[in-house]
């Protein structure tokens, strides 16, 4: 297999950031999208160039030319489409979150085991020189001791009719950006005594039981604290990443959108140096890295893994009841 032929479930904007601009310079082939309005999949496939429209969902997933399919469905459906998606025998290209809830994450792999497919699941950032880099600088030591792990990740309002202030979409700020923001600290955890702790959890509700803005507060079990803020109605876009410790910091101010600012800064002492990472756009270097993946000439990074898509899952169940908010509800009905 030389490129990938990726059947798309959603017309999404999403995806076409993930799949469809950084597959237009690769030997990858968007063979196929469905949509549950049928027209809106047919006006997708034109803008974009994929090669047939699905008639529904299920149509998709039983088209024999499709080697992975990319879910980018409301919340609510990750987990019910993941499944199907599964049982069908397809490779999962999934979106984040992996599913609303933690029960229904641990389900999902299960069914992902029993079937013995390769899933990977998108949170895209980790893939990109900006953060590897900035792992590099933390385990090099120059930095020191890291003693404080913070995430910040605010953004604009989306339409009031967006489906991340949908409840019964499993939308809200969590769901949406804070899911980035725990993967930041689960990612780090090993090099910190295992999975931190929560503290401490605050949030504001944009309507009954959907969250506009989180922060959470955890200890690692070496004793560096983590925090992370999330706010899906803030009056601009940062999306930074600060590892803190006994020497000096280290910080990507757009650690998720390095193509609009791909600096790392580091201070240690007195002195700051700027690194320049590079512009291009994470999802492409997570194309290449599904591909290596899929192709066999490389593992499954872990940051890509089912097992971390469920702890983050618990971490978030932890601070919606922390919080006194609901659960994201079950998925709705398949149809």
């Amino acid at each position: 297999m030389t490129g990938l032929r990726i059947g798309l479930l959603g017309a999404s904007r999403i995806a076409d950031e993930a799949l469809v601009r950084p597959s237009a310079t690769t030997a990858d082939r968007l063979v196929a999208v469905a949509a549950r309005d049928r027209g809106r999949a047919e006006e997708f496939a034109r803008r974009h160039g994929v090669e047939r429209v699905a008639d529904d969902y299920a149509a998709l997933l039983a088209d024999p030319g499709v080697d992975v399919v990319y879910n980018a469905l409301p919340n609510a459906l990750h987990a019910p489409w993941n499944r199907q998606i599964v049982a069908a025998g397809k490779a999962l290209l999934a979106e984040k979150p992996f599913a609303g809830s933690a029960a229904e994450c641990r389900a999902v792999r299960e069914a992902a085991v029993a079937a013995g497919v390769p899933v990977f699941v998108g949170y895209h950032y980790f893939h990109h020189p900006l953060y590897r880099r900035l792992a590099e600088v933390v385990a090099a030591g120059a930095i020191g001791e890291v003693t404080a792990v913070e995430t910040r990740m605010r953004m604009p309002a989306p339409p009031p009719d967006d489906v991340r202030w949908s409840l019964p979409l499993a939308g809200g700020a969590l769901m949406d950006l804070g899911c980035y923001a725990v993967h930041t600290l689960l990612m780090i955890a090993p090099s910190l005594g295992g999975t931190p702790v929560l503290v401490d959890a605050r949030a504001g509700e944009r309507s009954p039981g959907v969250d506009e803005w989180a922060d959470a507060t955890y200890r690692f079990p070496g004793g560096a604290e983590g925090r992370i803020h999330c706010h899906i109605a803030a009056p601009g876009w940062e999306m930074a990443h600060r590892i803190v410790g006994t020497r000096g910091e280290v910080l990507a101010p757009m650690y998720a959108l390095p193509h609009r600012d791909d600096r790392l800064i580091v201070r240690v002492g007195h002195d700051e140096r700027v690194e320049r990472l590079g512009t291009t756009p994470t999802y492409d270097f997570q194309l290449t890295a599904l591909r290596a993946y899929l192709t066999g000439t490389a593992p499954l990074p872990r940051g890509a893994g089912m097992d971390l898509s469920v702890e983050i899952a618990e971490q978030l169940d932890a601070i919606y009841l922390a919080t006194g908010l609901p659960l994201r509800p079950g998925a709705v009905p398949v149809r």
